[in-house]
């Protein structure tokens, strides 16, 4: 493939995806420090003062159905810092719509009443950058728009390949279409390989859950409606929490998942010990029958194959999380490189037009000339 055909791709690709490109790749930039927005924009609700001991998860179920006698509890998330206030997801009896609140888990004091998945604003930001607003359809949207990422880092690398010799490069005192061109060379270079590990995480996950949501639902069935608890409420949450962390050595478990549609157990994600710093906080499961709540399977990551462990590294790979602060820092900077590097790209686009249209017509003169001599 020359490099003429490759140039035409990567812009005329860039062009066609850059609007919904940039908001995709700002609101991930934002969303890298989801909890910390949210902690200075509403800290009573996301942020508890720890004590030595967690309530009993059954004293929290209890708290929580009691407040809200209408929904249905359908996930829990337990988060890894003690300060950081439980989420729990429910569904209202008659809807199929998550919703969420937040809990003291030291204290049962429910810190937020139900809302939407989409009511707060770093909420509403990641809805958009997941779907850009346009549900199902915007999963396949984003997902193939991610696609286009990966596509505009590899021909980018391709086309400028020698500018590797001089990384460095910057010339800040030529003229201005030298300086954007080397700028759009300097950050390409930079960013493109965390461009390329977010483009492809970002296509699998969306492009997986749009299969997904497919396949449950191409013959017109419609998601389930709840109408009453799906799994055996004598059973003990707390029980079974312990269970889990003996079912698997070292597992801590880090999300509750209750049934929200007819025969699905219940299940807890969590996080094992292990020297892999790629693995996620729910890389490992534990299964239970939602009636009888004898274990039905469990799932250690640390006993599953390559293919397996890299699939759940794509998490980590995604959010930036993997090397604590000093990761996250630099995929939110590098999350931003589009920005940049969309408006110097078309800032050259534009420049170069005029040039390529003169050189055109020029060609074309002398082809005429050629043919009447």
């Amino acid at each position: 493939m020359s490099n003429k055909l490759l140039f035409r791709i990567h812009s005329w690709s860039a062009l066609a995806v850059c609007l919904p490109l940039l908001v995709i790749c700002l609101t991930g930039s934002v969303l890298v420090f989801k909890h910390e927005i949210d902690t200075l924009l509403m800290h009573d609700k996301v942020r508890v003062d720890p004590l030595p001991e967690r309530q009993n998860l059954d004293t929290l179920l209890q708290a929580v159905s009691e407040a809200n006698p209408s929904h249905e509890v359908v996930g829990w998330v337990l988060f890894e810092d003690p300060a950081r206030a439980d989420l729990v997801y429910l569904i209202a009896r008659g809807s199929s719509d998550w919703s969420y609140l937040l809990l003291d888990q030291y204290r049962a004091d429910i810190l937020a009443l139900v809302v939407s998945t989409t009511h707060y604003l770093t909420d509403w930001l990641l809805e958009l950058h997941f779907t850009l607003l346009l549900h199902d359809a915007g999963l396949l949207l984003s997902g193939l728009i991610a696609v286009v990422l990966c596509l505009l880092g590899i021909t980018g690398l391709w086309l400028h390949r020698s500018f590797w010799k001089n990384l460095c490069t910057l010339r800040t005192k030529a003229r201005r279409v030298l300086y954007y061109s080397d700028l759009h060379k300097l950050v390409g270079a930079y960013a493109s390989p965390v461009l390329l590990i977010l483009g492809f995480t970002g296509a699998w996950w969306n492009l997986t859950h749009f299969y997904h949501e497919l396949e449950e639902h191409a013959d017109g069935a419609e998601h389930y409606v709840m109408q009453q608890r799906l799994y055996n409420d004598q059973l003990s949450l707390q029980a079974l929490h312990d269970r889990s962390e003996q079912d698997i050595p070292d597992f801590n478990a880090t999300y509750i998942s209750l049934p929200w549609e007819p025969g699905q157990d219940i299940r807890f994600f969590g996080k094992v010990e292990s020297g892999n710093p790629l693995l996620s906080q729910y890389a490992s499961v534990v299964q239970f029958d939602a009636q009888s709540g004898e274990t039905t399977s469990t799932y250690d990551i640390r006993e599953q194959g390559l293919g397996a462990k890299t699939v759940d590294s794509y998490r980590r790979l995604h959010f930036g999380d993997f090397a604590g602060l000093p990761s996250r820092i630099l995929w939110c900077l590098f999350g931003l490189a589009p920005t940049v590097l969309a408006f110097t790209g078309i800032t050259l686009w534009l420049k170069r037009r005029p040039q390529r249209r003169r050189a055109a017509a020029k060609a074309s003169r002398r082809e005429q000339e050629g043919l009447l001599n």
